[in-house]
């Protein structure tokens, strides 16, 4: 794994509120992360969780939003995102950042040919001829595996399929050689069997082009598959950090090891039902006080309902937000109760236990 040491994209205590006319929306508030030059970091959460906002932010998109508020620290390359014009900014999507939005048929002009769409960007950002940029579009459509480049070029949007979109999305993405990708749920609304093949094609390219990526996903066997650490965000937070290979086996944080418990397992047995995680997502304009997933941990003391828990070391290269994580004085206290009265460890121990294979293989689709 990349060295974490230097990080190309650096963000520290990164807040973004929107003003509603119900209230201000908290939905990023004091996330800090770096993802190394060739890192794959996923973003993994439940819908309304920050995922998003977090990598729309990176870019220095939501700094237009008229009733958005951001503020915090964004760097790439040692450069400060927040601090850069409109003009400036969009320089940096091109040359150095780019990004692959859910759904290909909203982020593609739908009145512009495909082909018109890749040499724009190409003649505008990297001033290649006309006949340049057609070529160069067509080489793109045939790295991003498109059967028949050039016939392509000649399409609107709507005569491809949805995996075809995606995949001139991917190729506008990587048109100017940026160094960081970041892929916003980029298999949305695809069937199984094509979201494998753009994950896959999306894994290759980041190795032959040696680009970062963040992947911004609640699809937990995408994550544990293709990245190299895991960042779980709740009501607009970072939970827990670590290495996909461990996060999911050993899940510290009661919210992660709920996000595992609820996939279906294919070494399960068929009647044993799945255990969803009760209750509803925080109502991010009027947040509870202490720990946000409290009023939903089953697993929750007194503490958790007053202090907010900070992120904290519970192991080598592994965080978590929880006042109950190995090695906090709560955790140990409650640990010993359990050992007393012989019912084990509080909680029934890390409910992603030996699961990290199973996610992988049924979240992709392998063994179905």
């Amino acid at each position: 794994m990349p060295d974490a040491a230097a990080p190309l994209l650096d963000v520290r205590d990164l807040r973004v509120r929107f003003a509603t006319r119900a209230g201000t929306v908290h939905a990023v508030d004091g996330v800090s992360l770096a993802v190394a030059a060739g890192e794959v970091v996923a973003v993994v959460g439940e819908s309304g969780s920050g995922k998003s906002v977090t990598a729309r932010s990176v870019m220095g998109l939501e700094s237009d939003v008229a009733n958005a508020t951001v503020t915090g620290e964004v760097r790439f390359d040692g450069q400060s995102v927040l601090d850069l014009t409109a003009r400036e900014r969009r320089a940096l999507w091109s040359s150095d950042i780019g990004i692959v939005f859910q759904n290909p048929l909203t982020s593609l002009n739908p009145v512009l040919r495909v082909g018109d769409q890749i040499t724009e960007l190409l003649r505008v950002h990297r001033s290649l001829s006309r006949r340049d940029a057609t070529e160069r579009a067509a080489e793109l459509l045939a790295e991003v595996r498109i059967p028949s480049p050039r016939s392509r070029l000649a399409q609107y949007p709507h005569e491809l399929s949805g995996g075809m979109r995606q995949r001139v999305a991917i190729a506008l993405a990587i048109a100017c050689g940026p160094r960081l990708l970041i892929a916003d749920e980029p298999t949305t609304a695809l069937d199984v069997t094509v979201q494998r093949q753009v994950l896959d094609l999306l894994a290759g390219l980041t190795a032959a082009h040696g680009m970062a990526t963040m992947l911004i996903t609640h699809n937990l066997g995408i994550a544990a598959r293709y990245a190299d650490r895991v960042l779980v965000m709740y009501g607009g937070r970072i939970v827990e950090t670590g290495a996909a290979d461990t996060l999911f086996r050993d899940a510290a944080h009661p919210y992660t090891q709920g996000l595992v418990r609820s996939i279906p397992r294919l070494d399960a047995r068929r009647d044993r039902p799945l255990v969803p995680i009760p209750g509803r997502p925080p109502d991010l304009r009027n947040l509870p006080p202490g720990c946000r997933f409290a009023p939903r941990c089953p697993v929750a003391v007194d503490r958790c309902r007053t202090d907010d828990p900070a992120l904290l070391p519970v192991a080598a290269a592994r965080e978590a937000a929880c006042h109950l994580a190995p090695g906090r004085p709560e955790a140990e206290a409650a640990a010993a109760v359990a050992t007393t009265s012989g019912t084990g460890p509080a909680g029934g121990g890390t409910a992603g236990g030996g699961s990290h294979g199973s996610v992988t293989a049924t979240a992709t689709g392998e063994g179905s």
